[in-house]
């Protein structure tokens, strides 16, 4: 019902915002004596304002035309290897010659935000690596009579493609990715398959959330997984084509993310509205780039994001052994040939400090040379995939991590 009500509203504010569109360009209308007055200004600014923060943000697009090889500007197509109804494998093919260039595979969350999440990742690794990543659908684009998607999937999505690309593979996962990403390794290190990835890199992941506990692990642990299924769990609405999917919706994420920081957020906004009063179109231009990025939501499998709560962050099964896939205990221990490397962030208030490290822990049988982690100064959790400090700092430990690594 609460989806419902949520598409009642955004079909009542229509109206509204489109009364806000005209009298807006009006006011922009060349010549018009109003608009460089104080009122004029102002209203301008109250407009365009409140068109913006009601608009739906529909999934966004890496916009990677070009990188820079060797001081040589390199056209960059996005191509799609693997297509499957939850999931495309898509690939940054650069229309230049780099076969030694190592071949990496980023596995991005499925935790309400689009793959385009990681684009400053994904443009820190385009000079010199062959990159993939898996752009996850939004379940309310998934038709009801399509099968199901649960953590079990996901790890089958994840040895799927990492099969199709190679034993020369290297995985990084950002954030939620990073459990099915251990239990993917452990289930083909085991098996003893020979596309087994030589490296993964997670970077703030909860792999273990007993430690290191957050405001969202607290949340996550106080609540009984039937009230999760109660109350965050809706059917989507008539008019998509996935309607009367159980999904999480993508706006109860976004509430939750922006609830976290809600004075930061509001003081955001009110700059963004000072700086519409005020002319100050590159300062805004910046912040808005980052709020149509963050607002743009997708909606999630319910199966997958319930077994996630409950087999992460309440049971904790994967530093248990007790995670199973299919009915397969996962074995951690069982990773002797995959190199990994963990990374966290000092400011992290999603996956606190000593969750991703707790990997080292789980995968004791790994030999020590092939092990690392670090921990970033002065970063948040975003911060640890994207920005001055990743682009500076993290990317560059994670290279020649990569290049370290051989067979």
């Amino acid at each position: 019902m609460l989806y419902h009500v949520f598409e009642l509203q955004r079909a009542t504010l229509a109206p509204m915002r489109l009364m806000a569109s005209h009298a807006l360009s009006i006011l922009d209308m060349p010549f018009n004596p109003w608009r460089p007055t104080p009122a004029g200004r102002l209203t301008a600014a109250a407009l365009d304002h409140f068109e913006h923060g009601t608009r739906r943000f529909g999934k966004p697009e890496f916009g990677h035309k070009h990188t820079t090889i060797d001081g040589e500007i390199v056209d960059v197509v996005e191509d799609i290897v693997q297509s499957d109804t939850w999931c495309d494998l898509k690939r940054f093919r650069r229309v230049a010659d780099r076969p030694n260039d190592a071949k990496v595979l980023m596995v991005a969350p499925m935790s309400g935000h689009y793959a385009t999440l990681l684009r400053g990742t994904v443009k820190a690794f385009l000079p010199d690596h062959d990159v993939y990543i898996t752009e996850w659908r939004d379940a309310r684009e998934v038709p009801l009579a399509a099968p199901d998607f649960g953590l079990s999937d996901y790890i089958d999505t994840v040895i799927r493609h990492v099969q199709l690309l190679g034993p020369d593979t290297h995985l990084i996962a950002v954030c939620q990715p990073s459990v099915p990403v251990v239990a993917a390794v452990a289930l083909m290190n085991e098996a003893g398959d020979p596309a087994s990835p030589q490296s993964m890199s997670l970077i703030g992941g909860p792999i273990d959330t007993r430690q290191g506990v957050t405001t969202v692990n607290d949340f996550a642990k106080k609540h009984s997984i039937d009230w999760f299924r109660r109350h965050v769990i809706h059917r989507v609405p008539f008019g998509h084509p996935g309607a009367m999917r159980r999904v999480y919706p993508g706006f109860l994420q976004l509430a939750g993310f922006m609830a976290m920081n809600m004075d930061r957020h509001m003081e955001a906004h009110w700059q963004m509205f000072q700086h519409l009063v005020e002319g100050d179109g590159e300062t805004l231009a910046s912040k808005r780039r980052f709020y149509e990025e963050y607002r743009a939501v997708m909606d999630l499998s319910a199966d997958f994001y319930l077994e996630t709560i409950q087999s992460v962050f309440q049971e904790h099964l994967l530093p248990r052994g007790l995670l199973k896939h299919r009915g397969h205990r996962i074995d951690p221990s069982a990773i002797t040939h995959t190199a990994i490397q963990t990374i966290e962030g000092e400011r992290d208030d999603i996956s606190g400090i000593g969750q991703t490290r707790a990997t080292h822990t789980i995968a004791d049988r790994l030999d020590d040379s092939r092990r690392d982690h670090y921990e970033q100064e002065g970063v948040g959790h975003y911060g640890l995939f994207n920005g001055q400090r990743f682009r500076g700092e993290v990317a560059p430990r994670i290279k020649r991590f990569i290049r370290e690594q051989k067979r």
